[in-house]
């Protein structure tokens, strides 16, 4: 891989150099493969790899961003010009700027992340055969007429440097298994799907495993149909439930508080969760994708509590979001070569319950279990919400038939205000949350 520091470093010089008064640099290096198998036949094998460089300039409270691909010495120097000269003509932001020296992270001890495997990238051939013996353990599987299975890996280095002494890098790695298997033949065809990712190869379970799990949840979805509209509890399975807590995070982003468009703008000091649940962002699990010492502004990153006991503590903030709503920022700046910081979380954790998802089937009595999830209506204002769903009827506590085509409401308030959490957040995840159980939510189906 390139020593992208030097990169960073030229394109601060050059910053400086045309007139800049402060300015960050980005630089990041990817490699991803991919191989995709369909009934059998190497349908795609992709590789691509590449630098991307971003620069953000500041002159007083104006600022622009450039990024570049080229990382010639006349490029730089090129590209340094026209992000000065945007920044001239751009609009005055009073809370635009870098950290302060005494704000940014110094030290950190990158080994303990642990993002990166040290091992050779796989090849192409490993991957194909990962992704074949993917499809053959679904197509194993009696019923199963189709499968679509793929093979990743990706490995991704970035370095940030800024004018207020901040600088630091890291990489991380991924690979990934999935299939997707389809049973039945024309309007009574289902699919459903089941895929893994992990930082070390060693971590991710058997190819064998992830075919046989997506063939049994598609074989379970024959039979399809619509539900009775009403009121029932529905319970959201742990594949799709960190949406929900998604939305939740959606909504006390920094930037959706500061423009005045979010459900939450009276939730600080507030119960937005049940008593006894916590949320809780950690940036420094070992493994885990969404792991990293510090943000995109240079701040060092912490472990903290967005909910504590159902009460919403803070916002998600970066630097410009903070300033404008009166506080610091909580180290949560994310960016890309494209464009300048903004607010967004890392790895989250919701208090898992004490039951199993079998448990809270049981005790639901007639509803909805769901599984898959599609379309959005999501008022940011309001936190109405209603999504296109798919899944199980449940009567009397036990899982009846598959049904589909399906619509279910209410409002985001209401419904994490007061739910019933199961057990079975996966661990790995960077998003850990369980399967969750609300009462009393709006169907529309036959």
């Amino acid at each position: 891989m390139t020593d992208l520091a030097p990169l960073t470093h030229a394109l601060l010089e050059a910053a400086r150099k045309a007139g800049a008064e402060a300015a960050d640099a980005l630089a990041v290096q990817g490699t991803s493969l991919s191989i995709d198998i369909r009934q059998g036949a190497l349908e795609q094998a992709e590789r691509s790899e590449g630098i991307e460089l971003g620069l953000r300039v500041l002159i007083g409270g104006r600022q622009a961003c450039v990024s570049v691909s080229d990382t010639s010495a006349r490029t730089i120097a090129d590209v340094a010009e026209r992000a000065v000269a945007m920044a001239r003509e751009a609009p005055d932001d009073p809370y635009a700027g870098l950290a302060d020296p005494g704000q940014i992270a110094r030290g950190w001890d990158l080994a303990a992340y642990d993002l990166a495997e040290s091992a050779e990238e796989p090849s192409a051939a490993a991957l194909e055969a990962a992704a074949r013996a993917v499809e053959g353990a679904a197509m194993a599987v009696a019923g199963i007429t189709q499968v679509q299975a793929s093979a990743g890996y990706g490995r991704r280095q970035m370095y940030l440097a800024a004018t207020n002494g901040f600088e630091g890098g890291y990489a991380r790695t991924t690979l990934s298994q999935s299939a997707v298997a389809f049973t039945g033949s024309g309007t009574g065809m289902e699919r459903d799907y089941a895929g893994e990712a992990r930082v070390y190869q060693s971590d991710m379970p058997s190819a064998e495993s992830i075919g046989a799990l997506a063939a049994e949840r598609a074989l379970a979805r024959m039979g399809a149909r619509k539900p009775a509209t009403g009121t029932f509890n529905v319970l959201f399975d742990e594949r799709v439930a960190q949406s929900l807590i998604g939305h939740l995070l959606a909504a006390i982003n920094g930037a959706s508080v500061a423009r005045g468009s979010s459900w939450l703008m009276d939730g600080l000091g507030q119960q937005v969760l049940p008593k006894g649940f916590d949320l809780i962002e950690d940036p420094h699990r070992p493994r885990i994708s969404g792991s990293r010492p510090f943000d995109a502004e240079g701040l060092p990153t912490q472990r903290r509590k967005i909910v504590e006991n159902g009460v919403l503590t803070g916002w998600t903030l970066d630097l410009a979001t903070g300033r404008k709503l009166g506080m610091a920022s909580t180290a949560n700046a994310a960016r890309g070569t494209t464009s300048g910081p903004s607010p967004a979380t890392s790895n989250i954790d919701l208090t898992p319950g004490t039951a199993t998802r079998k448990q809270l089937i049981g005790q639901m009595g007639t509803g909805l279990l769901v599984t898959s999830m599609i379309g959005s209506t999501i008022n940011p204002t309001t936190g109405d919400y209603s999504r296109g769903a798919a899944g199980f009827w449940v009567e009397d506590g036990e899982i009846a038939y598959p049904v589909n085509e399906c619509t279910i409401a209410g409002n985001l308030r209401h419904m994490l205000r007061d739910f019933v959490a199961a057990n079975d957040a996966r661990a790995h995840l960077a998003t850990r949350v369980p399967s969750i159980l609300i009462e009393g939510m709006t169907l529309a189906g036959t």
